[in-house]
């Protein structure tokens, strides 16, 4: 793959907030005062559960530090630009003015810390779906910055992601010309399955493709796209082999109960195709060239996958990030193309 590597866009790494004294800097006095008289928990979850070995690659020292992006996976793959998404508790709080401002310092951080530091770097607006008043604040405040590409929101809330309560959410990005992206996690409020809470790691990880598949059906039947057209979600870390089935059935119900959803004027994968893009890491296919002809023809677009490498979890398949066997030009696209395509604001900073 040596030859591929040059020019790529990551669409997916993930800094690690070090320790919630780290943010300190970055909160007003008020909330500085009141994290620390409440003693307040660590909020981290990019290695959750903490030294799990599903949550870092034992070969890899972690998203600890821009030097170490930047050796372990940035100059490795020839990266022009990476898109850091950075899995902080916000979206775990039950209160609505502090998760805004954990919010706010924690983009205040990564801009600081992480974009300032390497111009290939990117980022996720972090915001506090408890409230979409106080997300749109926080995309508006982040948006001035050419340099936040997304919005970032966890795969499971308190409601579908389709319901119209997160509506205001999705205008906002559409209006500053963000995608919405949707990353494998919980506001750890409420089961993370349809069946109850899991006893294991295992079990929750699995669970994973199901959640996904659950958040795009509420997107497209609650009429989303359609409301708003110019909007693009990018799901990250969900896996790829489950969308092909589940749009056909999809697709099989809304021909037979279109009655219930009159803005959905095509079939759900024509719209899925246009609107939604998904992260190619981790890769749920083994390693056989024409298995991946086989779901790349069943998913009937090369458009719809975007190179990602997960930094620095265990899913990361290191220098075999892309399946074997990929024609240089379809590797252009999955790991080019396609994420110029996807963010807009890319095209605008990226020469």
């Amino acid at each position: 793959m040596d030859d591929l590597r040059s020019g790529g866009i990551d669409c997916d790494i993930h800094p690690a907030v070090p320790a919630l004294a780290a943010l300190l800097p970055y909160l007003d006095a008020h909330w500085r005062e009141a994290v620390v008289q409440r003693g307040l928990d660590e909020l981290r979850t990019v290695d959750f559960p903490p030294s799990a070995p599903l949550s870092a690659r034992p070969d890899w020292h972690g998203a600890s530090s821009v030097a170490a992006v930047g050796a372990e996976v940035l100059d490795p793959f020839g990266t022009q630009i990476a898109i850091c998404n950075c899995l902080y508790g916000v979206p775990m709080l039950f209160t609505e003015d502090m998760a805004a401002a954990l919010a706010r310092a924690v983009n205040d951080w990564i801009a600081r810390e992480w974009l300032d530091q390497d111009p290939r770097l990117r980022a996720g607006i972090v915001v506090s779906p408890q409230n979409p008043e106080f997300a749109v604040d926080e995309i508006e405040r982040c948006a001035a910055d050419p340099r936040f590409v997304q919005v970032l929101l966890p795969v499971a809330d308190e409601l579908p992601p389709g319901r119209r309560a997160h509506w205001p959410i999705y205008a906002a990005a559409a209006r500053h010309r963000l995608p919405v992206a949707f990353h494998g996690g919980t506001t750890s409020k409420h089961a993370p399955s349809a069946v109850g809470w899991p006893s294991f790691v295992t079990e929750e990880y699995v669970g994973r493709a199901p959640a996904f598949q659950g958040a795009l059906t509420s997107l497209v039947c609650e009429g989303v796209f359609a409301r708003f057209p110019d909007l693009r979600v990018v799901l990250l870390g969900s896996g790829v082999t489950w969308l092909p089935a589940h749009l056909w059935r999809l697709t099989k119900f809304w021909r037979g109960l279109r009655m219930e959803v009159p803005w959905l004027d095509r079939p759900p994968a024509e719209i899925v195709r246009e609107h939604v893009r998904l992260t190619a890491q981790p890769f749920d296919l083994p390693a056989d060239p024409a298995q991946f002809g086989a779901i790349l023809d069943q998913l009937g677009s090369d458009a719809l996958l975007l190179f990602a490498t997960d930094y620095p979890h265990w899913h990361f398949d290191g220098t075999d990030a892309l399946p074997a066997g990929i024609a240089p030009a379809l590797a252009r696209r999955i790991m080019v193309d396609n994420p110029r395509a996807t963010y807009p604001r890319l095209t605008e900073t990226v020469s």
